[in-house]
């Protein structure tokens, strides 16, 4: 994805600065792609871990994620108003359904970030769906945003870990993007990336 959009997007300046972006893009995931990404990329599990438990606990105090080592919150100040907690603090109750009744024939579905409420973050991740096909899980999420070079491999480990909490086993991951864009100032770092280059960071734009 990350190759697809240097070689194939397109230029578009918005308020956090520019990017290269391409728009309906669609990303299928087994669990032996997940194994290949989490073995051969550095990605923060410890902390995405934390956040995804705090979401889940419908923490809204930035302060709570700083304490989890969790510090790209803080632009949005003391408070997360309508964001992923808001709606993250659902999941368990839906997992339990899922769990207890397993149906073949129901989409079990997270609806996040309704339009028109106040938000200082929105939520990138506006749905998650659940579907059981032959004893196996498949999970479909929608992105209307998505930052290929930071945001979407934490949300892909994100994902993988709500997908653990089903008592079965997984079968894919798709994910819908409905805008995926690099960073300008992250470009030359995607291609050293790409290049097989260690220790590249990002820089995160708000």
């Amino acid at each position: 994805m990350l190759a697809n959009v240097l070689e194939n997007g397109r230029e578009q300046h918005n308020k956090k600065g520019n990017i290269r972006y391409l728009t309906n893009e669609v990303m299928r995931i087994d669990p032996a792609d997940l194994l290949d990404i989490f073995e051969s990329h550095n990605i923060a599990r410890k902390k995405l871990r934390n956040e995804l438990d705090l979401f889940q606990r419908g923490e809204r105090q930035t302060e709570a994620y700083r304490e989890a080592g969790i510090s790209w919150w803080d632009y949005c100040g003391p408070i997360l108003v309508n964001s992923y907690p808001t709606y993250f603090e659902r999941l368990p109750r839906l997992v339990e359904r899922i769990n207890r009744e397993k149906r073949n024939s129901k989409n079990y579905v997270l609806f996040l970030g309704e339009t028109g409420a106040e938000s200082n973050q929105a939520p990138c991740l506006s749905l998650v769906q659940f579907q059981i096909e032959d004893g196996r899980l498949l999970l479909t999420a929608y992105q209307r945003s998505s930052d290929a070079s930071l945001g979407l491999p934490s949300d892909i480990y994100h994902l993988y870990l709500i997908s653990r909490q089903v008592d079965l086993p997984l079968h894919s991951i798709t994910l819908f993007l409905g805008n995926v864009h690099i960073y300008e100032n992250n470009i030359d770092r995607t291609r050293a990336l790409l290049t097989g280059e260690e220790g590249v960071r990002f820089e995160l734009n708000v």
